[in-house]
């Protein structure tokens, strides 16, 4: 332990654990072998966070998350599996993040300056990308790959192996069982469907009228010309030779394992 890191006195710090300078531990938690804390990350009170788990720098995390548990995966056998999480997190009560599997690729990650709020939950060998909001109780099964600047309404549900692009949006209790492209929105009826893109999102992020137009051509062409897919993609290729945007809404399309919520 470095020696500016300082813990409560009802705190259990294995030996094992490397805390980086200015790292505070609350009262009650538990820091298991083969954990890492980056510098200036503080721990709130009757956390866990056991290993292999790699935590970076400028965290907040607060009072009874469940951080670096073993995945919730009847296949997994006890191998060596980790989490990774990036900087300037914050990580408030009751959240739940899962080590990864050894099938799944060994590690679940979750970028930068997120904001992961009570009760959030981050399965097995899921990726999450940085700038995300994931409101309260919302679910990530195992594999799910979440791009930047995403958010999760409260109560969201997204089935494993899916992936939502950057950008998205996802409203209030949508169940999500397909891929979503980047930039659009989702709402609840049922498992969610596509209702328009996130204009006031990209607009708080500095899109500016032509690439936001761009994206909206993109959305008609994959949601409301009447085609079938193919003919959808057609269409984004074509439209995707003018804009940077498109063409990674495009590649989002073909590269899917799940089928495109539509």
């Amino acid at each position: 332990m470095a020696a500016t890191a300082s813990r409560h006195p009802t705190a259990v710090v294995d030996p094992s654990a490397r805390l980086g300078e200015g790292v505070a531990i609350g009262a009650f938690s538990l820091i298991g072998a083969d954990v890492e804390i980056g510098d200036g990350t503080t721990i709130g009170p009757h956390c866990s966070i056991t290993g292999p788990t790699r935590i970076g720098r400028d965290n907040r995390i607060h009072g009874h998350a469940a951080i670096g548990g073993d995945p919730q995966d009847k296949k997994f056998g006890g191998e060596r599996v980790e989490l990774v999480i990036g900087d300037r997190n914050t990580i408030r009560e009751f959240v739940t993040l899962n080590r990864g599997t050894g099938e799944g690729g060994g590690c679940t990650r979750i970028g930068d300056d997120n904001w992961l709020l009570a009760y959030a939950h981050v399965a097995h060998d899921c990726r999450v990308g940085s700038h995300c909001v994931f409101s309260n109780n919302a679910t990530l099964a195992g594999h799910v790959e979440i791009g930047d600047h995403v958010i999760l309404s409260g109560f969201v549900g997204v089935h494993q192996f899916c992936r939502i692009g950057a950008h998205a949006f996802i409203g209030m209790g949508a169940f999500v069982n397909g891929d979503v492209p980047p930039f659009v929105m989702v709402a609840q009826e049922g498992y969610g469907r596509p209702r328009g893109i996130n204009s006031e999102g990209l607009k708080r992020r500095g899109f500016d009228a032509t690439r936001t137009a761009a994206i909206k051509r993109a959305y008609r062409a994959l949601y409301m010309s009447g085609g079938n897919l193919d003919q959808a993609r057609e269409r984004l290729a074509a439209l995707a030779q003018e804009s940077d945007d498109v063409r990674g809404m495009l590649e989002f399309v073909e590269s899917g394992q799940r089928p495109l919520l539509r």
